[in-house]
């Protein structure tokens, strides 16, 4: 018999799983390609010590009040408002906050897919070591070969694929032999990992220096941009207004403590992004192309580089990119569960069947990203590819509606003792900040990151026309600065002068790397490489526009 806590789609059997659950969701990629950049440009633990607070006053609230929804519901998020708005006899429109969450988490997993198969395929070129003995050139040439060469694509939706069907296999053997199993198993593995990594990193890299630059407190750097970066980085960090919060806490045991779960949750996100921060700057070698900048230059440049000259390093650049790689798997099952358990409340269908429909759709939608960085990348709307479209609909319009409405819904529409009751026993103190805050902060906080994202979103579209009031340029750009306009000394785009040196090492007869070192590996062998010219250097912008 059905214990009272269980779903009719499932539920966890441990009170740990929803910790091991959640991290996995909020460990995302943008911990490892965003935030140490942000910590090390803007004040170092003065930075951090900001971020923690955006996160308890601002963003830890709204994961709460998410999951509290889900576990008082015992159903995904559209079940869940449905239940909420008969009880309180208000208008049907109200359930659109729970569809809004399904529609934006599931056009943030088709471009997640995506991103994944691009760490998935690294974690292959390092190991086999097509890194070692080459430049910049060759480093930025293997990605555009694989996502960006129009004649490549079939071997970019290889990979795709190839990744999609990992997240598939999980979620299809059900929410406890397939999510919870793997969550408890996979999640302290990659902290373990993580661990590992930063010995490593201890023993043959600069992590006194990397400790410096990511914890070091440099008061000269904070400003007022600092507390609008730390606030985006913040909200969007945790996967808020995508109904993952709902689902997981619907299969919550009853005795799990929703409060405690959700502040150490919070707590493990901010540690592991410090973790993967000092593991990165200190294996990076001072003077690699792309240290100082964050996204693709960092991740994908500096590292491959400054690994390929050290002995063994091709193995440990593996295990750097399998990093990723489960990072944004674990993220990619989170956001397929909101979408496996609406089709099965909606449909009544089995899950395997619900998961392989869900797939099907979420691989058709991450072709339009995928096709829009090769065969269509002529196809633009207003300077902005498919993609970036994609992406600036999730997050600039549809997650920030979806948790502006939910906290009206709740600090508006619900009797006071009804929205009590969902955060269940509570000092009065936190109580009243909490509704206070739901009511009055975050839908004022809220409000501003959606305008402030869109409007910066799209002036980065405009390129080089900044005639228009709509392209005048602004500061702060999806709570990272523009690299041409915040740090023009670490600028993407080198001079001219540099982009010829760099085709002309890939000429043939070229020196491909130091004296002695080995040659790449022949082209019959790895996926052709060519030196990026200036268009390239906006395409390869273009892959890892926004952090996931």
């Amino acid at each position: 018999m059905p214990t009272p806590y269980e779903t009719a789609i499932g539920s966890w059997t441990r009170r740990t799983t929803f910790f091991w659950a959640a991290t996995g969701a909020t460990v995302g990629l943008s911990n490892l390609w965003q935030f140490p950049y942000l910590a090390s440009q803007h004040g170092g633990g003065l930075f951090v010590l900001l971020y923690l607070g955006c996160l308890i006053l601002v963003t830890l609230p709204l994961m709460l009040t998410e999951a509290a929804v889900g576990r008082n519901a015992r159903h995904g998020v559209v079940l869940a408002m449905d239940g909420f708005v008969r009880q309180a006899r208000l208008s049907r429109y109200w359930v659109w906050i729970g569809r809004l969450a399904i529609v934006s988490a599931f056009v943030v997993l088709s471009f997640t897919l995506v991103i994944g198969a691009i760490c998935l395929a690294y974690v292959f070129y390092g190991a086999l070591g097509w890194f070692h003995g080459g430049g910049e050139a060759e480093a930025t040439g293997l990605l555009l070969s694989l996502v960006a060469d129009p004649g490549n694509y079939r071997h970019f939706m290889g990979w795709h694929g190839f990744f999609l069907l990992l997240v598939l296999w999980v979620s299809a053997q059900g929410v406890v032999g397939g999510l919870e199993r793997t969550f408890r198993g996979v999640v302290p593995g990659l902290l373990l990992l993580t661990l590992v990594l930063l010995v490593y990193a201890g023993q043959n890299g600069d992590l006194a220096g990397a400790s410096q630059q990511l914890l070091g407190f440099r008061r000269e750097q904070l400003g007022w941009d600092s507390v609008s970066l730390a606030l985006f980085h913040a909200f969007f960090t945790l996967g808020l207004g995508m109904g993952v919060w709902a689902i997981f806490g619907a299969y919550m045991p009853a005795m799990t403590p929703l409060k405690r779960s959700v502040f150490a949750v919070v707590l493990m996100d901010t540690l592991f992004a410090l973790m993967a921060g000092l593991v990165i700057f200190a294996l990076v070698r001072a003077g690699a192309p792309g240290l100082g900048e964050q996204g693709f230059s960092l991740l994908f440049v500096a590292l491959p580089l400054s690994l390929a000259e050290v002995v063994g390093g091709q193995f440990v650049l593996a295990a750097v990119f399998l990093l990723v790689v489960l990072v944004a798997w674990t993220t990619s099952l989170a956001l397929l569960e909101p979408l496996v358990g609406w089709f099965q409340e909606w449909t009544g269908s089995p899950r395997g069947w619900s998961v392989v429909v869900m797939g099907l759709a979420v691989w058709l939608a991450g072709l339009l990203s995928l096709f829009s960085f090769n065969v269509w990348v002529d196809i633009t709307w207003i300077g902005g590819s498919l993609f970036r479209w994609l992406e600036l609909l999730a997050s600039g319009i549809l997650i920030p509606l979806v948790c502006v409405s939910l906290a009206i819904f709740i600090g508006w529409r619900l009797s006071r003792p009804l929205a009590f009751s969902l955060i269940g026993r509570t000092p009065w103190l936190v109580g009243q900040i909490w509704y206070w805050g739901m009511r009055v902060v975050l839908p004022l906080v809220v409000v501003y990151i959606s305008v402030h994202y869109t409007l910066a979103s799209v002036r980065d579209l405009c390129g080089e026309d900044q005639n228009e009031v709509l392209c005048r340029p602004v500061l702060i750009h999806n709570g990272a600065a523009p690299l041409e306009e915040a740090a023009p000394e670490t600028s993407v785009e080198p001079p001219e002068s540099e982009l010829n040196d760099a085709q002309e090492a890939s000429e043939p007869g070229a020196d491909k790397g130091a004296p002695g070192a080995e040659p790449l590996p022949p082209a019959d062998v790895r996926p052709a490489m060519q030196a990026p010219n200036e268009k390239d250097r906006q395409r390869q912008d273009e892959i890892l526009y926004h952090s996931v």
